[in-house]
C-alpha cells in the first residue's frame, strides 16, 4: 500500500513538474508571436529593462497583459472542471454544460447594461457581476436537481443544467440586442473567448479569486475524494454530503465565472484538463487538481497563440480555437462512456 502511495506521488511529482515545463515552453512561445515579430533575445531583455519602446510598449501593454489572463483563466476552468466532476461524479460535466457559463454570461451583460464599459477600474467589477449570475444559475441547478428523500442527484444536475444554460443563453441574447451597436459587438466578441484588448486592470480584477480559490479547492481535495465514492459511503465517513457538495460548488462558480468575465465563454477546458489529469495521476484530487489547472492553463495559452498566428494579420478567439479541438474530445468522451 505504501509502495503504492510513493509511486503515486512520484508520477505526480513527474507529471506536474513536465507540465510547469511545457507551460514555460508555451508563455516562451506566446511572448515570441505576434502581428510584430520580438525575438527571444528582445523579448529577455525587455523583460530585464533593456528593450527599446516599441519592444517595451509591444510586450508590458500589450502581450503580457493578454497573456496572465489567459494563464489565470486556463487555470480557473480547469480547476472549476474538476471540481464539477467530483461532485457530480461525471466525466461529462463541465462548468458550461452545467449552465454556469451562461449564468455568467448573464451577469456580464447586466454589467454592460448599467456601466456601457469593461475598462478602467469599472472592469474590477465584471467578476463579481458573473459570480453573481453563476450564483443564480446554481442556485437553480441545485433546487431543481433536489430531491426531498435523496438531496441533490448528481445525474440530475446535468439535465438540469442544461436546460438552465438554454433559459440564461435566451435571456442574455435578449438582453444584448438592446445595447448599442458598438458596446454590443464589444461584448458578442468577449463572450465567444476573444482575449484582445485586455490590461493590467483586468489581470488585477481576476488574479485574487484564482490566488484565494485555486490552493482552497486543493486544501478541499480529501473532501472531493470523499464525495467521488458516492453519498451513502460519504455519509458514512462522516462528511456533511449536501453542504460540502454546495460549498465546492460555490468555489467551482467563483473559478468558472471569474474566468469567463475576462476571458469569455471558453468551454471544454473544463472537460477536458480534469480527464486528461485523472488519465496522467490517477483518481486523487489532491494529484489531480494542480494538474488540471496547468493543463488548462497550457490549452488555453497555446489557442490564443494559434489564434492570433495562423490567420495573421486577422485573428480567431481563444475560444473558437478551443471549441474545435474539446468538441471532438467531448465525443470521443461520450462514446467512450457508453
Amino acid at each position: 500500500m505504501k509502495h503504492s502511495v510513493r509511486s503515486d506521488q512520484k508520477r505526480a511529482y513527474l507529471m506536474n513538474t513536465l507540465f510547469v515545463l511545457i507551460s514555460l515552453f508555451a508563455v516562451l512561445v506566446s511572448l515570441n508571436t505576434g502581428s510584430l515579430k520580438l525575438s527571444p533575445l528582445e523579448v529577455t531583455k525587455t523583460l530585464f529593462g533593456y528593450g527599446d519602446f516599441t519592444s517595451s510598449t509591444v510586450l508590458f501593454d500589450y502581450r503580457l497583459p493578454r497573456i496572465l489572463i489567459t494563464m489565470l483563466a486556463g487555470i480557473g476552468l480547469g480547476i472549476s472542471g474538476a471540481i464539477l466532476q467530483g461532485i457530480s461524479r461525471n466525466p461529462l460535466a463541465d462548468p458550461g454544460i452545467l449552465g454556469l457559463h451562461a449564468g455568467a454570461a448573464f451577469g456580464l451583460i447586466v454589467f454592460v447594461t448599467y456601466f456601457h464599459s469593461f475598462e478602467n477600474s469599472a472592469s474590477l467589477l465584471i467578476p463579481l457581476f458573473t459570480f453573481l449570475g453563476g450564483v443564480v444559475a446554481a442556485i437553480l441547478i441545485v433546487g431543481l436537481s433536489y430531491d426531498r428523500y435523496r438531496g441533490t442527484i448528481p445525474i440530475r444536475m446535468i439535465l438540469v443544467g442544461i436546460a438552465i444554460a438554454a433559459g440564461f443563453s435566451a435571456i442574455t441574447l435578449f438582453l444584448s440586442l438592446r445595447l448599442n451597436e458598438e458596446t454590443y459587438t464589444f461584448a458578442s466578441r468577449w463572450l465567444v473567448g476573444n482575449v484582445w484588448g485586455r490590461d493590467w486592470v483586468h489581470v488585477l480584477a481576476l488574479l485574487p479569486w484564482i490566488v484565494v480559490l485555486a490552493p482552497f479547492t486543493w486544501l478541499k481535495s480529501r473532501t472531493l475524494n470523499i464525495l467521488s465514492l458516492g453519498d451513502e459511503v460519504a455519509t458514512s465517513l462522516g462528511s456533511s454530503v449536501q453542504k460540502q457538495r454546495i460549498l465546492m460548488l460555490a468555489v467551482a462558480v467563483g473559478l468558472s465565472c471569474a474566468s469567463v468575465a475576462m476571458a469569455g465563454g471558453i468551454g471544454f477546458i473544463g472537460l477536458v484538463a480534469p480527464h486528461l489529469a485523472r488519465r496522467l495521476v490517477g483518481q486523487s484530487y489532491q494529484y489531480s487538481i494542480p494538474l488540471s489547472g496547468l493543463i488548462g492553463l497550457v490549452i488555453l495559452v497555446l489557442a490564443d497563440t494559434i489564434g492570433r498566428t495562423i490567420f495573421e494579420p486577422n485573428s480567431i478567439p481563444a475560444g473558437v480555437v478551443v471549441s474545435a479541438l474539446g468538441a471532438p474530445y467531448f465525443f470521443y468522451l461520450l462514446i467512450k462512456s457508453k
